[in-house]
């Protein structure tokens, strides 16, 4: 099986379970598995970089099952704001090139304002993976690397909308949160 076909189908295998624990757990050591045995082959088209932004390009959608994968495409400095998933699980994987990834939790909220606490950050290489289970769900990814890189994801739903959390005006530790419509990249 080659292309994206060995990637649908493993997440439509991995999804069978009820348990959202396990199944970000089966995902997570899929798609490592499949990007470093080569058997993930991504269409040309989500390989190439938007010049103004982080592109994000739909790879495959399961209404039945409700899950889609999208791959998103890093020029090197791109990123994102701090930012959750919509209350929806994910698991993100890098394909090509490394992004950096920097956790947040968040600790308190009191009316429009959200402090959040740095947690751990990491560099994530070819064939790393990660996962995001609400409310564990907020934080920034960019490409620190001087060369484009890949990542695919997998939600647990179609991921159109989010918030994104731009720092407040008194102390830094404080963010505004606002709402962001997710559009898809051709």
């Amino acid at each position: 099986m080659s292309g994206t076909n060995a990637l649908v189908s493993m997440v439509d295998a991995a999804i069978a379970s009820p348990d959202v624990e396990e199944i970000v757990t089966r995902l997570r050591t899929g798609l490592c598995d499949l990007i470093n045995t080569g058997e993930i082959e991504l269409p040309a088209r989500v390989l190439e970089c938007n010049a103004d932004h982080y592109a994000r390009r739909l790879l495959h959608r399961d209404d039945a099952r409700k899950y889609s994968i999208v791959a998103m495409t890093w020029a090197p400095r791109q990123g994102t704001p701090l930012h959750d998933h919509g209350g929806t699980w994910c698991v993100e994987g890098v394909f090509k090139g490394s992004i950096e990834v920097q956790q947040y939790e968040l600790v308190d909220h009191q009316d429009e304002r959200y402090r959040f606490e740095k947690r751990g950050s990491f560099q994530a290489g070819i064939g790393s993976a990660g996962c995001l289970i609400p409310p564990h769900e907020y934080h920034v990814i960019r490409n620190a690397g001087s060369v484009p890189a890949v990542s695919v994801h997998i939600y647990g739903g179609e991921l159109n909308h989010c918030s994104v959390f731009e720092p407040a005006a008194v102390r830094g530790d404080w963010f505004v949160r606002h709402e962001k419509a997710l559009g898809l990249d051709l």
